[in-house]
């Protein structure tokens, strides 16, 4: 496949287009500092701005399926200020997927969005918010837009994640009545990307992934 990874130079985009290399994939990276990543066979970095439908409607051409996993970053002080981000790219990418393809969107938003909300205790849920609040608002509107499409989309909500090694035995939680939190490494997150854009897995659902 020829997948399209934004946010690809940190975190679980940094391991999909690994990973997808590893497989024989060939990645098209659009990032802000595509410098950030090292040369390898299979892979176009390209620089743009996934808000922007000016960078992303070339980005998109000739792909197969796009993997949205843009994050903030590791800066704590990020998640208690507001942001559009996502909800912002979202709005600029819908768009031209639907109107030339791909039709394959898999987007990693994180255990606590949308409806998985009501998986989390009151404790929880209050905790949760109150550190990770303004991001997950955005979140939300993301997700709320994403089921609205008409794309072959696909929801991925990690649970807590981690840096340890991806072993490729994780849980993909689409009951609700299963959802529940945990640890995750991003390897693993990155590991069931790959392979739900390839088989086509859990189309139009919203997975909770865990260990």
């Amino acid at each position: 496949m020829n997948l399209l990874v934004l946010g690809a130079t940190r975190g679980i985009g940094r391991q999909t287009v690994d990973r997808a290399l590893d497989e024989g994939h060939t990645v098209r990276a659009l990032a802000r500092t595509p410098g950030d990543l090292p040369e390898r066979e299979g892979l176009e970095a390209v620089t743009g701005d996934a808000t922007k439908e000016d960078d992303l409607r070339p980005a998109l051409a000739g792909v197969d399926a796009v993997i949205f996993a843009i994050g903030l970053g590791r800066a704590t002080a990020r998640f208690w200020q507001p942001t559009r981000l996502f909800s912002s790219a979202t709005q600029a990418l819908l768009p031209i997927m639907e109107e030339a393809g791909p039709k394959r969107l898999l987007a990693v938003t994180g255990f606590g969005a949308g409806d998985s909300a009501q998986a989390m205790s009151l404790i929880e849920r209050a905790g949760h918010r109150a550190i990770l609040g303004r991001a997950y608002a955005d979140k939300d509107r993301q997700e709320d837009m994403i089921k609205a499409s008409g794309l072959d989309w696909t929801i991925v909500r990690p649970t807590i994640l981690t840096d340890w090694p991806g072993t490729g035995h994780y849980q993909v939680l689409s009951d609700p009545a299963t959802w529940r939190n945990g640890l995750i490494p991003r390897a693993d997150v990155a590991h069931y990307l790959v392979r739900a854009a390839a088989e086509g897995l859990n189309l139009r659902d919203g997975v909770v992934l865990t260990r």
